[in-house]
């Protein structure tokens, strides 16, 4: 990890970088006078009758607890208890962006895994509700309706991500009566549905090609904590980006704790060029004031209890938690499809993208799995998602994406070994034609 005084070397971004990026929408909401206010209530001395905030001595909740395993010994709980002070702050209104102690948590945590400095860098932090509210605010801030944006289709990406030579050749060749994008959305690590992680190389061509066209990067990285390659992790976009003497400033950056501490806590956070997180969290003043400040406590008090070593003895056993899961999976694919789909092996996430060896179609050359999978596997006692569900336009698709997560081994086996019989039923039927 760099020095603070190194990271303080870094040229930002000017605010005026991100305007033409601001969509017609955010430019004109208006601030909420009563949250933007709020922050001054922090200030000593201050005596504040600003804002209808419920007494909290009228609340029934005296303590909140959670009982959590030691992240260094399994075998060992503690309970966690809320009251005081934080139980107020967990029970009651709070800043749009969050609660200043998970603030305070998390950026400290993007210093340690990202070598980012929020003060010297010119980007902040929001906390959303999951990283998926946040997503959606951000594309609410950066376009308007009709605006085109690139996005990750399984025929842009191979096994080390966005196929960047096809992006390059599509930039130089794009029509100046069309607007280009401003933003490609990408998940670098653990992609889902193709499960694929890209390479440093293409993140850097990537990146290059982002500086160079002038388009943001919103880097959405569920799997980030969920990666169990042999190869040392690449550097996420947040962290290139601040690596080759360019500008900082390119990339907005997702975070969620769903896969890590609770999907039901419903937990992000985004992190990047202040002016575009401004803006989000003035979507949130609007829409739902803050995320619960009840689920930031909790959060919290698990974070802080682990302390960041704690974090990362926790989230290395996640990792190789799904790493034995994926090893199981693709033993019974190996064991039951060989010779019936083809794919390549996840280092990071929870999915397998498959591609069944199908009969053509009259619209596919290369077959459909759709009616397959929904209607024949769903008969045959197994559920998985066809390809056509992750291309914007519907298109055919002989992929199929399957989720790791969950099963045991015996669930798995016979899964796979019915979804086996499927394929071989309805390539038989074509035999026959």
């Amino acid at each position: 990890m760099a020095s603070k005084s190194s990271a303080a070397k870094r040229e930002i971004l000017s605010a005026s970088y991100y305007e033409p990026f601001i969509s017609d929408a955010s430019k004109s909401q208006k601030p909420d006078l009563i949250r933007g206010l709020l922050p001054l209530e922090s200030i000593p001395g201050m005596i504040s009758i600003l804002m209808g905030k419920p007494a909290p001595q009228t609340f029934p909740v005296t303590s909140i607890s959670v009982n959590v395993r030691s992240p260094f010994d399994p075998t060992k709980e503690t309970q966690l208890t809320i009251k005081d002070e934080a139980l107020v702050e967990a029970l009651q209104y709070t800043a749009t962006k969050g609660i200043s102690s998970l603030l305070n948590w998390v950026d400290r945590l993007q210093q340690i895994y990202h070598n980012r400095y929020s003060g010297d860098e010119g980007w902040g932090i929001s906390v959303g509700t999951g990283s998926q509210d946040l997503l959606y605010k951000a594309f609410n801030a950066l376009l308007n309706p009709g605006d085109p944006i690139f996005i990750e289709a399984p025929i842009s990406t191979d096994a080390e991500g966005v196929r960047t030579a096809d992006l390059r050749s599509m930039l130089e060749s794009w029509p100046e009566s069309r607007p280009r994008p401003r933003a490609i959305y990408t998940v670098p690590y653990g992609c889902n549905p193709s499960g694929t992680t890209a390479s440093l190389e293409r993140r850097k061509e990537l990146l290059s090609l982002a500086r160079q066209y002038h388009f943001l990067i919103l880097e959405d990285d569920p799997y980030y904590y969920l990666y169990y390659g042999e190869q040392e992790r690449p550097p996420s976009y947040f962290k290139l980006e601040a690596e080759d003497g360019h500008p900082v400033g390119q990339v907005l950056r997702f975070d969620s704790l769903s896969k890590i501490l609770s999907a039901g806590l419903r937990i992000g956070f985004v992190s990047g060029p202040s002016r575009i997180v401004d803006a989000i969290a003035l979507h949130t003043s609007s829409a739902n004031l803050q995320t619960s400040s009840t689920a930031q406590a909790i959060a919290f008090a698990m974070l802080s209890h682990f302390g960041y070593e704690g974090f990362a003895k926790h989230t290395e056993y996640v990792s190789q938690y799904y790493r034995q899961k994926r090893d199981v999976f693709e033993a019974a694919m190996t064991k039951h499809l060989a010779g019936l789909v083809e794919w390549s092996t996840p280092v990071s996430g929870m999915f397998i993208w498959f591609k069944l060896k199908l009969r053509p179609t009259a619209t596919s050359p290369e077959g459909d799995s759709a009616a397959l999978i929904r209607e024949r596997a769903v008969a045959k006692g197994v559920l998985a998602l066809p390809g056509t569900a992750f291309f914007p336009n519907g298109q055919t698709s002989a992929y199929v994406r399957a989720a790791f997560s969950l099963l045991e081994p015996k669930d798995v086996d016979e899964a796979i070994r019915r979804l086996a019989l499927v394929i071989k039923e309805y390539n038989a039927e074509g035999e026959q034609m």
